[in-house]
């Protein structure tokens, strides 16, 4: 594996690539990987000629009293298990690369729509940071295949309807969350988790589950849904998790507004905060077509 950290020996590595035939995929990462991240990178092995991953703690995506100094990083565990999960090269820039000191970014990327709300409204400037450094990450890749987590699903939307606003060379491939064998989302926000928290924390996935269950039954509620999922947050945390929900809800898995009734491809979203650490997750599931008058 080459590990490269200059936007221009990227681009002249990955451009030799496409002329010779060879397709590209592309799995961009903050880094402290786990076994989430390493689906993806063999999804594009799988599916791709030449496999290029970023580990890139984005500045932008950080809020003022959020933790960016603190975000976990360990790049040579991250070079070994991109190595070991197949991917040809490590894109590994400084700060000052993507965003140097004598030329401030002047030029963000806002996808209206589908930021706002849920992660949107919890971290207002979140999703601009995250289109920007997407944004200039395809333009510095190029065409290719981009690898992306179903758990950050608003992202996934977000970055799905910036490609195609933009007209970008880019087709954005969604992967199923992976989970611990409790059922917790993997994410490199679960180190921060105390013992207490960690044991508490599949109540998330758990809510999740119970929702899509009475929907499958035939619930056609929002609210009756949504209750759901912060019933069984409340009773499964006790207050040595410090925890609280942030939001729980259903939405269409297109257009992010919430039918009334119920119907269709939805999509159930949840956060919950524990002291510091927000853990977010979501599972989809399709409304039962109900039964015409008269059948």
């Amino acid at each position: 594996m080459k590990r490269i950290d200059t936007i221009a020996g990227l681009r002249a590595s990955l451009d030799a690539a496409r002329a010779e035939g060879r397709s590209v995929g592309f799995v961009p990462t903050m880094g402290y990987l786990h076994e989430g991240h390493v689906s993806l990178m063999r999804a594009a092995r799988r599916d791709t000629d030449v496999v290029v991953s970023s580990v890139f703690v984005n500045p932008l995506q950080f809020a003022a009293n959020e933790d960016l100094d603190d975000y976990p990083r360990d790049l040579e565990r991250d070079s070994e298990l991109a190595t070991a999960a197949g991917v040809d090269v490590l894109f590994v820039p400084s700060t000052t690369e993507m965003y140097p000191d004598d030329h401030p970014i002047a030029t963000t990327v806002t996808v209206t729509g589908a930021s706002e709300g849920f992660e949107g409204a919890s971290r207002p400037s979140h999703f601009a940071g995250v289109a920007t450094v997407v944004a200039k990450l395809f333009s510095i890749v190029g065409p290719c295949a981009a690898y992306f987590g179903e758990k950050d699903f608003q992202q996934l939307s977000v970055v799905r309807r910036m490609v195609a606003d933009l007209s970008m060379p880019v087709e954005v491939v969604g992967c199923e969350t992976v989970r611990e064998p409790d059922g917790l989302a993997m994410s490199s926000r679960n180190a921060y988790l105390t013992e207490a928290q960690r044991a508490a924390a599949p109540v998330v996935s758990r809510a999740l589950r119970t929702a899509a269950d009475a929907i499958r039954a035939g619930e056609t509620d929002p609210s009756a849904v949504r209750r759901v999922m912060a019933d069984i947050v409340a009773a499964d945390t006790g207050p040595e998790t410090d925890s609280e929900l942030d939001y729980a809800d259903v939405v269409d898995a297109v257009s992010f507004a919430t039918p009334d009734p119920l119907a269709g491809d939805l999509r159930l979203l949840i956060a919950v905060r524990f002291a510091s650490t927000r853990l977010i997750d979501n599972v989809g599931v399709t409304a039962p077509v109900a039964p015409t008058r008269g059948s």
